[in-house]
């Protein structure tokens, strides 16, 4: 079981990831780093919900914010995933190891009432 603030950056994590826009977001800047305007270009949506979508990944580490002359380019944090794949990595084993553990016991139970 994790700890405290392993649960609380995963929470973070899985919340920032929950909505499109900010996965979008997120897709958009592993090309790059880019202004909160050109995040923000394809969405019918108000520069202040914008805003908040990238407040909610800068939250969760996902994503930073620099200082270039007038500009603060946001950019990806991609360590900040790590968390969450070391986490899906060792569900996804424990999950295995139990479907494996699964099928053996069936294989055992069948062979016996075929006997």
């Amino acid at each position: 079981m994790g700890s405290a603030i392993d649960d609380q950056r995963l929470d973070a994590l899985f919340t920032a990831l929950s909505h499109g826009t900010r996965r979008d977001i997120v897709t958009r800047l592993s090309a790059g780093e880019a202004t909160v305007k050109e995040l923000a270009k394809p969405y019918a949506m108000s520069m202040q919900a914008v805003s908040q979508h990238i407040r909610v990944l800068e939250r969760s580490g996902l994503i930073s914010r620099g200082q270039h002359r007038q500009t603060r380019p946001c950019r990806l944090e991609p360590a900040a995933l790590e968390a969450a794949f070391s986490w899906i990595e060792e569900s996804r084993r424990t999950w295995s190891e139990r479907m494996d553990r699964l099928e053996t016991h069936l294989a055992h139970v069948q062979t016996r009432e075929n006997q």
